[in-house]
């Protein structure tokens, strides 16, 4: 089947991220790979992917068909193994992305059990604190912690994330406690970028305090070790901050004001593609640890 042997080298190019890389994996040279390609885009009548210096990056059309093409091979893959007798184990690549705390606190030690049982599955793991567009990074799931997940997406919900108000002990004594949600503006803030304005809720009642955080950076670790050290008030997760609630680090400020509900964490994968066996294996090992109560609130 030349559709098929077709289809299987455009979705190993994708995967691969460059025509030589796609070539090593099919034991091909890159001119045939290219060749088959034109001939594919050809017979299709449609640009797939479009070649740059730097990169290659899927065409509107090319992502659209690159779903299709996977779920089609997925399909044809589990039709033998259903002829064949047997039961797809997860194997092969995983792709995931996750926030960095988020990614090194909770995600990373979830790994060695994962791979106790799915030894043939090969894991990438990517921490970042920003939204990784999961078409173009070839990532097969991502967790969020969001509020609203976007189109195209699918999303298993794992847990809510419960944030609070704190601060070190060090910088109340030092500027005073907030008696009402109305004294924060005489106070110093601080947060990630992107992290503002904050939207809580009082009894119910949605409140936003839109304000600049006394220290601007792009890492929301780098805000616990500025909230840890008495620089200013943060709006943190539990999930971050219970230890050192705990342990009487920080304190928690204005405690009838929280984050707002609406913020939970989820596994998120692109919609409209088969699931591969190793993200159905994994969004599962997750949803075990994570509910139906949380780790941190345990």
């Amino acid at each position: 089947m030349d559709g098929d042997r077709d289809y299987r080298l455009f979705a190993q190019i994708v995967a691969s991220g460059s025509l030589a890389a796609a070539a090593r994996a099919l034991r091909l040279s890159p001119p045939m790979v290219s060749k088959r390609l034109a001939r594919l885009e050809e017979r299709l009548g449609a640009e797939l992917i479009r070649r740059t210096t730097r990169r290659l990056e899927l065409t509107e059309q090319g992502a659209r068909f690159h779903a299709d093409v996977l779920a089609i091979l997925s399909s044809i893959d589990d039709a033998e193994a259903r002829v064949a007798g047997r039961t797809l184990e997860p194997k092969g690549p995983l792709r995931i992305a996750a926030p960095t705390s988020f990614g090194r606190m909770f995600i990373a030690p979830l790994l060695p059990s994962f791979l106790e049982h799915f030894p043939e599955v090969r894991i990438e793991i990517e921490l970042s604190d920003g939204f990784t567009d999961l078409l173009a990074e070839r990532i097969d799931l991502a967790i969020r912690i969001t509020a609203r997940v976007e189109r195209g997406l699918e999303a298993v919900r794992l847990a809510p994330s419960r944030r609070i108000l704190c601060a070190s002990p060090a910088y109340l004594a030092a500027h005073g406690t907030p008696a009402s949600i109305r004294d924060l503006a005489g106070h110093r803030l601080l947060a990630a970028r992107g992290q503002l304005p904050w939207r809580l809720s009082a009894n119910g009642r949605p409140v936003t305090i839109d304000a600049e955080s006394v220290v601007a950076t792009n890492s929301s670790e780098v805000v616990r070790e500025l909230t840890l050290g008495g620089v200013g008030i943060a709006l943190r997760s539990l999930w971050d901050i219970r230890p050192d609630l705990a342990e009487g680090r920080v304190v928690r400020v204005l405690p009838d004001h929280q984050g707002s509900d609406d913020v939970a964490i989820y596994a998120i994968r692109p919609a409209g593609q088969h699931m591969a066996a190793s993200v159905g294996a994994f969004t599962e090992h997750l949803r075990r640890h994570f509910s139906p109560v949380p780790p941190w609130e345990r």
